[in-house]
């Protein structure tokens, strides 16, 4: 059975139709309960430390509670503003350390809650202008940081989250290939990568042949699913665009034995969308995309077509397949 996650800020979209009387941001547990309500919603993914109290262990009991499992966690580095200028790539040691020390924690408390598995998206560690910073020792900083993380708990699974901007103009760890450099760099047996599809397309990379390259040179550790048009993190519906590359990494990723859960990175707060239903029509198009996979796997013809690499006959049978005919 397919195990499905989401994104918990996402539930607090149209607040006010939840929660009339509730005055200011829904805390993590009012989101978590309202993603509870989603049909076939088994794991959420919680930030830290934004959504992780002092008591981990706590958190993990109340998220249990509401019949749901903790997936891991996602590493936010917003508690000092000096992160805004690189968080394992401060050029101030002090800072450097801080970012380091609490990712060490975020680890501790993955930990506490049975859920190995530590998601960091470096959103920070980048630049902007032209001389702005030395590339060689960013990229020492970046790798040593990670490194340090990483072997800090073997038993910890540490998933790397690539996106090439935003809200740097220019992320150090921008693809799949660079992701695999750092990775390949660090000598880490317990590093992995983690495909957000939004992330991958506006990287210009094509969703399959990146989660093929993941797993030749690492692991698959995550994947995000979303959808987008390209240019920017849109986090729109699963399949709503790009509903053949959906299928196609749905069925590398099943090929290559992926065991880990299907996380939406979605984002029904930017246009007032009922959270609940988002969720669920994602889950609906992934067990409909995952069942076709299935018969993509079994049709000689498409298998044959692509042996070949004849992109018409290719095309007809994959049609073929999503449209039911």
């Amino acid at each position: 059975m397919t195990r499905f996650a989401t994104r918990l800020n996402s539930f607090a979209a149209k607040a006010e139709a939840e929660w009339p009387d509730h005055k200011g941001k829904p805390t993590p547990m009012m989101t978590a309960r309202r993603a509870a309500k989603v049909p076939g919603l088994t794991h959420v993914d919680l930030n830290y430390p934004d959504h992780v109290s002092d008591d981990p262990k706590a958190v993990r009991s109340e998220i249990n509670d509401m019949g749901l499992e903790i997936n891991g966690l996602a590493m936010r580095y917003y508690t000092n503003p000096a992160f805004k200028l690189g968080a394992f790539t401060n050029p101030d040691a002090a800072v450097r350390r801080e970012a380091i020390d609490l990712t060490k924690k975020g680890i501790d408390a993955a930990l506490e809650m049975d859920a190995p598995l530590m998601t960091l998206w470096m959103g920070q560690d980048g630049f902007d202008y032209s001389f702005q910073g030395d590339y060689s020792k960013m990229w020492e900083d970046e790798v040593s940081g990670i490194q340090e993380v990483a072997e800090y708990a073997p038993e910890c699974l540490i998933s790397i989250e690539y996106k090439p901007n935003e809200p740097r103009s220019f992320a150090l760890l921008p693809d799949a290939a660079t992701t695999l450099l750092a990775i390949d760099e660090t000598g880490a047996k317990n590093l992995g990568v983690t495909l957000d599809f939004a992330h991958v397309l506006y990287a210009d990379e094509m969703p399959a042949f990146a989660a093929a390259l993941i797993t030749r040179r690492s692991r698959l550790l995550g994947v995000h699913l979303n959808d987008g048009y390209a240019k920017r993190d849109d986090g729109l519906m699963v399949g709503s665009v790009h509903p053949q590359a959906t299928l196609e990494l749905l069925t590398q990723i099943r090929r290559d034995g992926y065991e880990g859960v299907i996380y939406f990175d979605t984002f029904p707060d930017a246009s007032g969308i009922d959270p609940v239903e988002e969720c669920a029509a994602n889950i609906e198009m992934v067990e409909r995309l995952m069942a076709m996979a299935e018969k993509v796997e079994a049709d000689n013809t498409l298998r044959s077509a692509i042996g070949k690499q004849n992109s018409p006959a290719a095309q007809r049978a994959v049609q073929r397949i999503l449209t039911g005919g």
